[in-house]
Order: structure tokens, then sequence, then C-alpha cells
């Protein structure tokens, strides 16, 4: 639950894949991941190289397997995306912890561009000293005793229609390939 890299001073409206093609453009200290690792992402961003997305149109919210009228996850498409969405809680979580602990990130007054962004940045910063340093920390000690923390603030974000089709092939074998083993490991 540490933040690894931030771009801040982005204005709220722009979309997360155009803030990611430009860090992987313009920062060279972007963490790159060793091949065959990928950064989960969700359905707003495009399935390329390095990147992995959910099966669209299929469940894929945590909650929608577990509200009343949820089910468990029925075949691969679902079953991918129930580990997926998991595996990404832990992001959404960790922004929740910051939303709740540092405030003023839920309506920043109207200070300079540059002003804003380093609030961000120094919140993060802090945040991420509060989790290494292994402080009691009560919003960090109740998102660890539930893994559904805040899961109810997370938003969606809508699709990219600009997507790298090469790329999009190649991620979609990759999730197929990881989706069919997930069914294989659960009949096995």
């Amino acid at each position: 639950m540490r933040f690894i890299f931030a771009v801040a001073g982005w204005p709220g409206s722009a979309h997360d894949s155009r803030v990611l093609t430009h860090a992987l453009a313009n920062f060279s200290s972007f963490p790159v991941l060793p091949q065959g690792k990928y950064y989960l992402v969700d359905s707003g961003y495009p399935n390329r190289i390095g990147y992995l997305t959910p099966f669209k149109g299929s469940k894929y919210h945590i909650p929608e397997f577990h509200h009343r009228s949820g089910s468990p996850p029925q075949g691969k498409y679902e079953m991918f995306n129930f580990l997926h969405s998991s595996l990404r809680n832990v992001i959404e979580r960790s922004f929740g912890v910051l939303k709740q602990k540092w405030r003023i990130l839920k309506g920043i007054p109207s200070f300079s561009t540059r002003t804003q962004k380093h609030i961000v940045l120094a919140c993060m910063a802090s945040h991420n000293f509060i989790r290494d340093s292994r402080l009691h920390d009560e919003e960090f000690d109740r998102c660890d005793a539930d893994e559904d923390y805040l899961l109810e603030e997370t938003s969606a974000t809508t699709q990219d229609e600009n997507q790298d089709g090469q790329n999009e092939v190649i991620m979609n074998i990759i999730r197929d390939r990881i989706a069919d083993a997930l069914v294989n490991a659960r009949e096995g």
C-alpha cells in the first residue's frame, strides 16, 4: 500500500491513459516491470504490453460478486475479472486511505496548480513514510483489517477510444492464457 510513482498537476478531467502515456514519454524514472510481469489496470486503459486489463462485458467489481443478487465467478472471464479486481483492490484502498488521512485532498482549496501539486505529492510521501515506518495509524489499521475498506468510494473510468491494435492482440492472448490457467487450476 505504497505509492511508487506519481504524476501530479493534471486536471481531474484528464483521462488516466493520457496521463500514463505522458508519464511514459517524459519520465525515465517510471518503474519498468520485468518481462512477464504486468501492471493491472482498469478498463479505461488500453490492453497493451505490460498493462493487463479486465475482460469487458463480464462482471468485474468485487461488490458485484458479494451482494445478495451476486454469485460466485462463473466461467473464465468472470474468474479472471474477479481475481484481477481483487488484486487491484489494494490500489483503490491505498487511495481511500490517502483521502481519509489527508482530508485536504477531498477539496483542495483554490491554491495555484503548483501548490496543489506539492500538496498531493507531500501527502503521498507522508503516506509512504507512515506505511514504511510501521507506525500505529488508525486509517492503515482499519484498511489492513478490512479488505473492502472504502471500496464503495472507488470510481470507474471510461474506455479509451485509441487502443494500439497489435499490443491489444498480444495482451488479449496473455489474458486468455491466464484465464484458462485459472479455470484449469480450479477444476484440477
